[in-house]
């Protein structure tokens, strides 16, 4: 394990930018921003219009913040099986089975304590100060009383309950998209979603290159600070961070990721936590729990033979073993 010092900074690394063999379309959807890369230029404005009706699928289904969610409706039901579709089954099995591999750690049920500390809407509407919250250690619904009948896709969510089904949902979307696009294009696609990102098909020649970065920026643009870049030819990089989705509520600054066990944000022990996988859901499931765990991360992280970057709440850098190359600054 090696530790070098960032400058402080707010948030995940920058997506990548295209290389001289690619092209990008960049917009926002989800409430984050959305960035396809591909190998043919001629396949661009193709690959922008299926990402963006795959996200807004993604939304019609799995948002907390709409009403007229699948989601909302099964929250609504409470107790009560409601049929859904594909996709929300698909992403509340993820959901579940992200909270058996990490012991409960990535928890979907949080959503019921982050609207009490209020996040209760896109973020970008969030009010950044309020009053003080109650901060109150209570039991909480947690993940195992959610029930998914797979094949007869019904979801069932018990009462007071809320899900949070964005972080692991995001990630998937991620994967499904990248592998569709570049099967249905037959070109390289990279699909970066927030601090999600996820590679198929054919890569550019040299590897998808992803910068990795501390301050949120245009990957067009020049780093500012201290940067890395990455090469990918395949999988997912995800970033999850404590710094970027930020609110205060009295004299305490909140953030999005939350320990399930206390129902508070997790102490921040790191300010970012980016992990290369083979998908995007493998490497945001270890980001956010590395997130959660706090001091005992690396150490975790390395036992899985993860490929690790870790920025702590000083600026200090730490990298696991298989991590692929030392700082730089470009």
């Amino acid at each position: 394990m090696t530790a070098t010092r960032a400058p402080a900074g707010p948030a995940p690394p920058a997506p990548p930018a295209p290389t001289a063999a690619t092209v990008a379309a960049t917009w926002t959807a989800i409430g984050t921003s959305v960035r396809v890369v591909v190998t043919d230029p001629a396949r661009l404005p193709a690959a922008r219009d299926m990402l963006a009706s795959d996200l807004d699928a993604l939304d019609v289904a799995c948002s907390r913040f709409r009403a007229d969610s699948e989601l909302a409706r099964a929250e609504r039901a409470a107790g009560t099986p409601v049929p859904v579709s594909e996709l929300l089954a698909d992403a509340v099995e993820v959901a579940l089975d992200a909270a058996r591999a990490t012991a409960g750690d990535l928890d979907p049920t949080v959503a019921t304590r982050l609207a009490a500390l209020g996040y209760d809407r896109d973020f970008a509407l969030v009010t950044p100060d309020g009053p003080p919250a109650r901060l109150t250690l209570r039991a909480e619904p947690d993940w195992r009383r959610i029930r998914l009948d797979r094949a007869a896709r019904l979801l069932t969510v018990p009462p007071g309950a809320r899900l949070d089904l964005g972080a692991t949902a995001k990630a998937r979307a991620a994967d499904r998209a990248a592998s569709r696009l570049a099967d249905r294009l037959g070109c390289g696609v990279l699909v970066s979603l927030g601090g999600d990102i996820a590679a198929a098909g054919p890569a550019p020649r040299g590897g998808w290159r992803v910068r990795v970065q501390d301050v949120t920026g245009d990957p067009d643009d020049p780093p500012r600070g201290p940067a890395q870049l990455i090469t990918i030819t395949g999988g997912g990089v995800s970033t999850s961070g404590t710094a970027a989705r930020r609110w205060r509520r009295g004299d305490v600054i909140m953030h999005h990721i939350l320990d399930p066990r206390t129902g508070l944000p997790a102490r921040p022990v790191w300010r970012t936590v980016t992990v290369i996988a083979g998908t995007a859901l493998q490497a945001n499931t270890a980001s956010t729990t590395a997130i959660i765990r706090g001091a005992v991360a690396p150490g975790w992280l390395d036992g899985l033979g993860l490929a690790a970057r870790l920025v702590a709440a000083d600026g200090t850098v730490h990298r696991t073993a298989a991590w692929p190359a030392p700082e730089v600054t470009p």
